[in-house]
């Protein structure tokens, strides 16, 4: 038992080289194999077949930091590109609002625009009023507008667009007016037809699309397409600013008065500006007021004037033409037969006397008397003539 438990615990010397041979080994193997390389390149192909069996594991160990830096950077790239969206989308709201201003601006530039070019010569001051409230009914055809007693405006004052008459103020507050629109019921216009000058009554239906000529007889001049303009009378409304024009005219023998039906030029349902119009009073297109009585200015510079004088009767001349004294066949034989008197040759002052009884029918040579048919004198033959000193017909 001693010798066995003595020989198990001594280490086998036999069994394996020395440290110092297998350095010396080592050392061998590795000139070797550095020289082989360096002459032939045989460690690089073993080192191309390594790292492609060594890659799979270097992925499998990379993989969990790659993917979590990849979530990481998607997350961000996400969130950077929703949040450019969101400021994307903000900044072209903002653009879109800030053009429909400028759109609506530019387009109420434009109305202000045709309102000032639209204005009639007679126009001396105007005023641009917005539509704030529409009252568009069968029976009542007004809007409001914001401008009022203190911005000068008054009651009665004319209403245009751009393209015709709109209406009149009637009711006056402070800051606002209401306007009564020319197709209410209740208003009527002075108008003329531009064509032929033909004065009637333009009268509201109701209706935004038409009016109606209610006065006029069957054989008035009117047909379709003839321009209406206002007349200037009533004192509202200047006189040649346009109204409305013919669509319709229908003549009865029935009806005492033709159907004449005329579609307004203003744009009543669209219009969103509209102007109020102060006029000259000393132009001649101003309106005239409306007076039942005596008038309470006029012009006292105006004053009777001298008629011209008439010019004189020129007389006819031509072959048709009739003669302003009495032909020689309606004078006596005697008056043609009687010499003429010494006075009367030699221009004696005889003739500045009064005129004889046988010149009176030359002093009024506009009417001469129309000789009766049976007493009008044969007419003579022409006189043979005769020789100097022969005694007249009648001494022989």
């Amino acid at each position: 038992m001693a010798a066995f438990g003595t020989a198990a615990g001594r280490p086998l010397q036999g069994r394996g080289g020395s440290p110092g041979f297998r350095f010396t080994l080592y050392a061998a193997l590795s000139i070797v194999v550095m020289f082989l390389d360096q002459r032939h390149g045989w460690l690089e192909r073993a080192r191309y077949v390594l790292q492609a069996s060594a890659y799979p594991i270097q992925l499998a160990v990379s993989s969990p930091s790659a993917a979590w830096r990849w979530i990481h950077e998607s997350f961000e790239a996400r969130e950077a590109l929703q949040a450019e969206n969101r400021r994307l989308q903000a900044l072209q709201r903002d653009l879109e609002l800030r053009s429909m201003r400028f759109e609506a601006l530019a387009r109420e530039n434009g109305v202000l625009r045709g309102l000032r070019d639209a204005l009639p010569p007679v126009a001396e001051r105007w005023l641009a009023a917005e539509i704030v409230n529409v009252q568009l009914s069968s029976l009542r055809q007004r809007v409001l507008i914001n401008r009022g007693a203190t911005n000068g405006v008054f009651k009665g004052q004319a209403v245009l667009d751009d393209k015709g008459l709109v209406g009149q103020t009637t009711h006056i507050g402070p800051w606002s007016a209401e306007v009564i629109l020319i197709t209410d019921p209740e208003h009527a216009v002075p108008v003329q037809i531009e064509r032929t000058g033909l004065h009637t009554i333009a009268v509201g239906t109701g209706d935004t699309t038409f009016l109606a000529l209610p006065y006029l007889p069957p054989n008035a001049d009117i047909k379709s397409g003839d321009l209406l303009v206002t007349s200037g009378l009533g004192g509202v409304f200047p006189a040649g600013y346009p109204v409305a024009r013919v669509t319709e005219v229908h003549r009865d023998a029935v009806q005492p008065l033709a159907q004449v039906r005329a579609a307004p030029l203003a744009s009543i349902d669209t219009d969103r500006e509209l102007a109020l119009v102060w006029f000259r009073a000393d132009h001649p297109a101003a309106p005239i007021a409306d007076a039942t009585g005596d008038l309470r200015a006029g012009n006292a510079t105006l004053q009777p004037q001298a008629a011209p004088p008439h010019p004189p009767l020129a007389s006819a001349k031509g072959p048709g033409a009739r003669p302003t004294t009495p032909p020689a066949s309606s004078r006596t034989r005697s008056e043609a037969a009687a010499p003429a008197t010494p006075a009367a040759e030699e221009g004696s002052p005889a003739e500045e006397g009064p005129p004889s009884e046988a010149r009176a029918p030359a002093a009024e040579p506009e009417m001469p008397a129309a000789p009766a048919p049976t007493a009008e004198p044969e007419v003579p033959a022409a006189p043979t003539p005769t020789p100097p000193g022969a005694p007249p017909p009648e001494e022989q």
